[in-house]
């Protein structure tokens, strides 16, 4: 035991593995950023303060100053310990039905946000199969494919909704198209490079069997595909996000992320607006991750390394 336990290398440190990890450099960057927050909240909000104290009195110190600076009820950029506060009273402290809980809301925004990108996925995968199998929709279809993304959500969104609304469809629906429309083309296009990312010489080893178009594609093609679709689907889950919260923008939705935003910048309520933001920003890096457990899952039933 002494032998084998000598022979084993020895484990670097605690701070080692984070120096030489991911722990230490994004450490610094979070460090750097909630550094320039504060400075940005400092430079846009000291005016407010200054008057704020000015209309109080003419004696103030400056531990006054720098608390009004970063203490504003209405502040023009909130503090992150603001953002931090609010979006805890809105998350724990509050019951998860309210309208008031960001829970709630970001419920509401999700499940569009997951319809969306199913139809999304769904629709790419079919795109791209076409795309790969049928010449002239190669010529002809992908073209349009590519086009589709110049058109600015914004100026698309509100027709959506508008148009659905009219033969009455409303609700989770409008939002799910919006962010179908999104989150098809990444999709699409990984799948379609995929697809066709085989060796001509492995089509043809393949033909030389006899290969029936069916084991071809899947026996070849999807699992040369399979690596090209997950990279896909985590800039598609982040992109149907965002097409629900632009479906709520347009509508006056009473909830949902969008919501919240139009909410705070109706009223004025920064720390709320960001707030909502914040918490968008979580709900997107759940979204990635859950995909990449997807994804570890995949690759472990497949005999590699997750």
């Amino acid at each position: 035991m002494t032998v084998l336990a000598e022979s084993l290398p020895a484990r670097p440190g605690t701070w080692a593995r984070l120096k030489g990890g991911r722990a230490l450099p994004l450490a610094t960057v979070l460090g750097a950023f909630l550094i320039l927050w504060y400075l940005g909240s400092f430079w846009l909000n000291a005016p407010q303060a200054v008057e704020r104290l000015s209309r109080a009195g003419p004696d103030w110190t400056t531990a006054q100053f720098f608390e009004a600076v970063w203490k504003l009820d209405r502040p023009l950029l909130p503090t992150p310990d603001q953002v931090a506060t609010d979006l805890w009273g809105s998350t724990v402290g509050r019951p998860v039905t309210s309208n008031r809980s960001l829970v709630y809301h970001a419920w509401v925004t999700m499940s569009s946000t997951l319809v969306g990108f199913v139809l999304g996925t769904l629709l790419g995968i079919l795109l791209a199969v076409g795309i790969v199998h049928v010449p002239t929709l190669d010529r002809s279809l992908m073209p349009w494919v590519i086009a589709s993304q110049t058109v600015p959500i914004l100026a698309i969104a509100p027709m959506i909704v508008v148009v659905l609304g009219n033969i009455g469809l409303t609700g989770v629906v409008p939002k799910s198209i919006i962010s179908a429309y999104l989150s098809f083309f990444p999709v699409t296009i990984g799948m379609v490079k995929g697809l066709r990312s085989p060796d001509p010489l492995q089509l043809d080893l393949m033909r030389t069997y006899s290969a029936s178009g069916s084991q071809l594609f899947w026996k070849l093609r999807w699992p040369a595909a399979v690596p090209f679709l997950f990279p896909s689907l985590k800039i598609g889950i982040s992109l149907a996000l965002v097409g629900a919260i632009v479906g709520e923008l347009p509508t006056g939705a009473q909830a949902g992320i969008g919501a919240r935003l139009l909410t705070g910048s109706y009223f004025g309520q920064m720390i709320q607006l960001w707030s909502a933001l914040v918490m968008a920003a979580l709900l997107a890096l759940l979204c990635v991750f859950a995909v990449t457990l997807a994804e570890r899952a995949v690759i472990a039933s497949r005999g590699g390394r997750g």
